[in-house]
């Protein structure tokens, strides 16, 4: 039970990272560099449409994450940290976690978890105390779309699927959404890492969001209704995004905050070394435990046992 809880601590807050189907050196934050005249919001958006075209033809970065999220949320509150390389169109990743977000309350979490993603498919190394409880096996491994579909709820299934083939966390389609914003601002020069950088701002409410999200188009009407629901009732109302371009139209950051009712959600992601390789090599099988059939043998014990009481 002890990896268990650890597996699904872990599985929770690396879905809710991964496919967005939650429904919901030196950094000098925007200050400094040389004084830019401010553009309009046709030059704003003229840069970012540029910037969009350049990093959807780059499909892959170093990326270092960051992702706060308040303790009232429940599994995941606390600080998540993931850096690594990953890649877009397709959707690749060799990415290592760490943080409060998996490590609170639980002294036999490891300290770092590695993430590896290709086809869909992600595998987690739990740690050497995991294998120990799995014999020997470390890696968990985890296919969203069937954790979905296992839940009953089609429309989630429908949605997390559409979130997987519409990668959610290329900076590319992130921009695209950005581009959309009606209240898109340019607000200057900026160094970023001693990179220098334009900075750019944009603020969406839950319904824009809702309907410039390419992954959600998978929903009908009636599933993309209830769902916008739950995530009003959640509290949260608009979604702020910061980007920081540099002189190649190329991200150096991406900041996104979301006001919850719970607190704050805020994530703040990194990029560099565009075009760099993704050479993911996923773990022998013989390594691996399938999170879905450890939930399933999980509900066949717990049946055997209620049937025995009775």
């Amino acid at each position: 039970m002890t990896v268990v809880r650890r597996t699904i601590g872990a599985a929770a807050v690396t879905a809710l990272i991964c496919t967005g189907a939650a429904a919901c050196g030196s950094d000098d934050s925007g200050k400094g560099g040389a004084a830019t005249k401010a553009q309009s919001h046709s030059e704003a958006t003229q840069a970012l449409t540029a910037a969009y075209k350049k990093t959807a033809d780059a499909k892959s970065a170093k990326v270092e994450m960051v992702m706060k999220t308040p303790a009232a949320m429940g599994a995941g509150g606390g600080t998540m940290k993931m850096t690594g390389t990953m890649g877009w169109d397709p959707t690749v990743m060799d990415m290592t976690m760490s943080g409060s977000a998996f490590t609170a309350g639980d002294a036999d979490m490891p300290k770092n978890i590695r993430l590896v993603w290709q086809n869909n498919v992600m595998y987690m190394d739990m740690g050497a105390k995991a294998a120990a409880d799995m014999d020997g096996k470390r890696w968990m491994k985890m296919d969203l779309g069937a954790v979905a579909k296992s839940s009953g709820n089609e429309a989630l299934s429908r949605q997390m699927t559409g979130s997987l083939e519409s990668a959610n966390q290329d900076p590319a389609q992130q921009i695209a959404v950005l581009l959309d914003s009606p209240n898109l601002k340019h607000l200057g020069s900026a160094q970023i890492d001693g990179v220098q950088t334009q900075h750019y701002k944009g603020k969406l409410t839950v319904d824009e969001m809702m309907a410039k999200n390419d992954s959600l188009k998978v929903l009908d009407k009636a599933d993309r209704d209830e769902l916008l629901k739950s995530v009003k009732k959640a509290g949260i109302k608009d979604y702020d995004t910061e980007l920081w371009v540099n002189e190649d139209d190329l991200p150096v950051r991406l900041d996104v905050t979301m006001d919850s009712a719970q607190g704050a959600v805020e994530i703040s992601e990194k990029f560099s070394d565009y075009g760099a390789a993704v050479q993911v090599q996923t773990p022998p099988a013989n390594e691996t435990f399938d999170f879905m059939e450890m939930l399933k043998k999980l509900g066949a014990a717990a049946s055997a046992g209620a049937d025995t009481d009775v």
